[in-house]
C-alpha cells in the first residue's frame, strides 16, 4: 500500500468513527454554546474531535491533528499534520438543518494534499482521490455564476461593502453555512465560485484539495495562490476568481 492510500484509509476510518457516532448524538450533544470568539460550539463538536484524533494517532501517530475545538488559531501549522473541522456548520447542526460536515485533510508545508468531508445528513462523501472527470463545467464568467458565500458573521464594514459588490455582480449568490460543502459544491459544480471571508486552515483544507483536484483555481487576497494567512479564500474557474480577486483588492484600496 503506498503511502497516499495508508493515509487516505486512515482518513476514511477516523471519518467513520465520527459518522457512525453523530448518529446517535442528539438532545444536549446539539445544545450550542458560544465561545470567545463568538462562534457557536456543540458538546458534539467536542466529541468528533476527541473520536477522530485518537483514530488518527492510532494510524498515524507521527502526523499530528490540528482541529478546531483543541488547537490554538493563529498558532503555526506543523510541516505536516492532519486539520480537522469536527462538524463544519455548527449552527446548522445545532438547528437540525442538514448542511454540516466533517472536514479533515492531510497537509504538507502549508498544502492540502488529501481531503475527506463527510455530510452525514445528506449521506454523501467527497474524497480525493475522486472522480473529476464527473464534475460539471463551470461558469467562466463572474455575470453568469452562482456564487457560495460563508464566513458572513466575522464580516464588518469594508468586507460587506465586498459582499455588496458580489451580490450586484454575480447571476445569484448562495449561502449555505459550511466552508466545506461551498468548496465542495465548487468542486463538483453545483455551484460556480466561492467566497470565504476569514477561513480558519481546518475550514477549508480539505475543500480546497477536493477542488484543486477538479482543477478549480483557488487564490487568496492579492490574486496569489491561496495560504491559510489570507483574509479571503477565492474560487471558481481562472476568470471568476480573477473577478472576485478584483473586487475584494477594489474594496481593499477603498476601506
Amino acid at each position: 500500500m503506498t503511502v497516499r492510500n495508508e493515509l487516505l484509509t486512515a482518513a476514511g476510518a477516523a471519518v467513520d468513527e465520527a459518522v457512525t457516532w453523530l448518529a446517535t448524538a442528539d438532545g444536549e450533544w446539539r445544545s450550542a454554546r458560544f465561545k470567545a470568539s463568538g462562534e457557536e460550539v456543540t458538546a458534539a463538536d467536542i466529541e468528533v474531535e476527541s473520536r477522530v484524533t485518537r483514530v488518527l494517532a492510532a494510524r498515524t501517530p507521527r502526523i499530528p491533528v490540528v482541529g478546531e475545538e483543541s488547537s490554538p488559531t493563529g498558532s503555526p501549522l506543523p510541516e505536516r499534520c492532519w486539520l480537522l473541522d469536527p462538524i463544519d456548520g455548527t449552527m446548522n447542526f445545532a438547528r437540525g438543518a442538514p448542511m454540516y460536515a466533517v472536514s479533515l485533510a492531510y497537509v504538507y508545508e502549508g498544502v492540502p494534499l488529501l481531503g475527506v468531508v463527510h455530510a452525514p445528513a445528506l449521506g454523501r462523501r467527497w474524497t480525493t482521490p475522486g472522480r473529476p472527470q464527473e464534475a460539471r463545467p463551470v461558469a467562466a464568467d463572474l455575470g453568469r455564476a452562482v456564487v457560495g458565500v460563508s464566513g458572513t458573521g466575522s464580516a464588518h464594514g469594508g468586507a460587506r461593502r465586498f459582499l455588496d459588490r458580489v451580490q450586484d455582480d454575480a447571476y445569484r449568490v448562495r449561502m449555505q453555512g459550511s466552508m466545506a460543502l461551498d468548496l465542495v459544491g465548487l468542486a463538483e459544480g453545483w455551484l460556480d465560485a466561492c467566497v470565504s471571508i476569514a477561513p480558519k486552515p481546518w475550514d477549508i483544507a480539505a475543500g480546497v484539495a477536493l477542488c484543486h483536484e477538479r482543477g478549480r483555481t483557488v487564490i487568496g487576497a492579492g490574486g496569489e495562490a491561496f495560504t491559510f494567512d489570507s483574509p479571503v479564500l477565492l474560487a471558481g474557474a481562472p476568470g471568476v476568481a480573477r473577478s472576485l480577486a478584483d473586487l475584494w483588492e477594489g474594496h481593499s484600496a477603498s476601506a
